[in-house]
């Protein structure tokens, strides 16, 4: 098996279509359709298929699509960790975020990123944390934002820190607090609009609440945050969150954000890297421009219900 198919498999999968990857690539059809060919005979599968769609990987095609990505990734890191300097670092960054934080940490991160390292090209992934997980694990992300919740051993962790969650609702919505505070038993009661079970927010939530003896019943289960804005604001129910995914709303006076009175309702925010995958130079500047900038966006009041834990930068 060679990188050069590796980057062919990749570029078919990702252009849909043979004719345009072998453009894409400089190859002629048939020896890019050779080269595939060789692929599926050492790994005894096929790998793609042709559909009214154009070509598309099968099942067996999907699973070694994340692979490759992940090792041609790792080798452009290596290159990059020879050749760059320490005083300008270079390359290519790939740093994931949940979408439940990406309101408090992914405009201001893009900014200074290409503020402070305008050599560096750094992507900034937005996904679920469980994908998050499995992209930092395999190598596709040098750095990601996850939640603590107890499962991080795999990876270098550096905590950032700790936001309360809250109870949030339209503004004047026939669910807001009366007060300027909630108890959890209260807030309990109305029809809750959660993040599903894939984000990391939803387990620490249901963790607390079973901690203190009670369950949740009314529950609406949505995946993304987009949708779960939209439907807080047609005052369907409420949620309980940290501030930062409704950060715009709530400054706008969209939204109102109720603190839960006798509970601790937290989590831990923290920076992630591989154990086994060495960060670059570039990768180790954005780590340490995210522990400044998460330091500066709390000191400041811009994070929202956060608090920076005691780490040195």
């Amino acid at each position: 098996m060679e990188l050069r198919q590796l980057r062919y498999f990749v570029a078919i999968v990702d252009h849909g279509s043979l004719s345009r990857a072998a453009r894409v690539l400089h190859i002629v059809q048939p020896a890019l359709t050779q080269q595939v060919q060789q692929l599926e005979e050492e790994l005894g599968t096929t790998l793609l298929h042709r559909s009214a769609q154009g070509m598309q990987a099968t099942d067996a095609g999907r699973i070694f699509y994340e692979h490759a990505l992940a090792i041609l990734k790792q080798v452009a890191d290596a290159k990059s960790a020879v050749n760059q300097s320490t005083n300008k670092p270079s390359g290519t960054v790939a740093l994931g975020i949940p979408q439940s934080a990406s309101g408090a940490l992914a405009f201001p991160l893009l900014s200074a990123v290409r503020a402070a390292f305008p050599d560096i090209v750094f992507q900034l992934t937005e996904e679920l944390t469980g994908n998050l997980t499995e992209q930092l694990a395999s190598g596709r992300l040098n750095l990601a934002i996850l939640f603590d919740d107890g499962q991080l051993g795999k990876f270098n962790t550096r905590a950032l820190v700790e936001e309360d969650m809250m109870f949030i609702t339209r503004a004047n919505s026939q669910f807001s607090c009366k007060k300027k505070s909630i108890s959890l038993a209260k807030a309990l009661q109305v029809p809750l609009i959660l993040p599903s079970i894939q984000h990391g927010v939803r387990p620490r939530i249901e963790q607390v609440v079973r901690d203190h003896g009670m369950k949740i019943d009314q529950v609406i289960d949505i995946t993304s945050i987009a949708i779960l804005r939209s439907a807080i604001l047609a005052d369907m129910g409420a949620t309980i969150l940290p501030v930062s995914p409704l950060l715009a709303e709530i400054e706008r006076g969209e939204m109102r954000a109720c603190p839960i009175e006798d509970v601790k309702l937290s989590r831990t925010v923290s920076l992630c890297s591989s154990k086994n995958i060495p960060l670059t130079n570039a990768a180790m500047a954005v780590e340490k421009l995210v522990i400044e900038l998460s330091r500066e966006l709390v000191k400041s009041g811009k994070w929202l219900g956060a608090e920076m834990l005691d780490i040195q930068p």
